[in-house]
């Protein structure tokens, strides 16, 4: 009974992403505006630095963006189905809602990660080159850790909140500095030690590089260990905010 409950909610998380053709298509806008615009941009510059490739560094940062953003706004879908009374259908059902809220978290992270899938795939052919291919899987495994950390953070956030607006206004606040920070456009070794330590986004961007090319900072161990806590610690977090949500 509790994994059907999960694969419902994760299936119809899925569902409701590819019923809007829009959504797939506006939800790429941002990454392909950052990633030729700053690719095109700023490469002759990087390159006449002496720095090599731009889009080697820029596009696992522009894939961590794709799957950060998808995450963390799928917690708007929360705030949606409270003021429309779809949620108080699931929440009156007979099961806990700690299983309500992982299957929420693992479709919203599922479609983030898709989304990063893409991402990558248009990273190809804007000339962007793995490494290694035997490595793809280590960058799947960051790019799920990304996609299920911000999903469960997004997912806290809008279990306290009743209003899209403030919603939008606090996740804005709080992931653009993480991503502005975290090493996904510049070099991380450029950025304040202090705080690319402290923001968890600078762990996946990390990982995904040196998976993607070979280029690493804190190493594939840090950056597994520290994302891995965190996933555990905010979807205990995550699922304690939910269970308190009132009907």
């Amino acid at each position: 009974m509790e994994i059907e409950i999960i694969y419902t909610l994760w299936l119809r998380q899925i569902k409701r992403y590819f019923r809007s053709k829009s959504r797939i298509i506006g939800s790429l806008g941002q990454p392909l505006l950052f990633l030729l615009a700053f690719g095109f941009g700023f490469g002759p510059i990087y390159q006449k630095a002496g720095q090599g490739n731009y889009i080697e560094l820029l596009a696992p940062g522009i894939i961590a963006m794709s799957i950060l953003f998808t995450a963390v706004f799928s917690g708007i879908e929360i705030i949606w189905d409270k003021q429309f009374g779809f949620l108080k259908e699931t929440l009156v059902a007979p099961v806990s809602r700690l299983e309500i809220m992982l299957g929420r978290t693992l479709g919203g992270a599922t479609v983030a990660f898709f989304q990063g899938l893409i991402v990558l795939v248009i990273s190809l052919f804007a000339g962007f080159k793995i490494e290694s291919t035997s490595m793809l899987f280590t960058a799947f495994l960051f790019m799920a850790l990304i996609a299920i950390l911000f999903t469960a953070l997004g997912t806290a956030i809008a279990s306290v909140l009743e209003d899209m607006q403030g919603f939008q206004l606090i996740i804005n606040f709080l992931i653009m500095p993480l991503f502005f920070l975290s090493g996904a456009l510049f070099p991380i070794e450029n950025l304040p030690a202090i705080i690319t330590k402290i923001n968890p986004l600078a762990y996946g961007v990390d990982g995904l590089l040196g998976a993607l090319t070979n280029r690493i900072h804190f190493g594939f161990t840090t950056d597994f260990l520290v994302l891995g806590s965190l996933v555990v610690v905010l979807m205990v977090i995550g699922s304690y905010l939910f269970s308190k949500i009132q009907i």
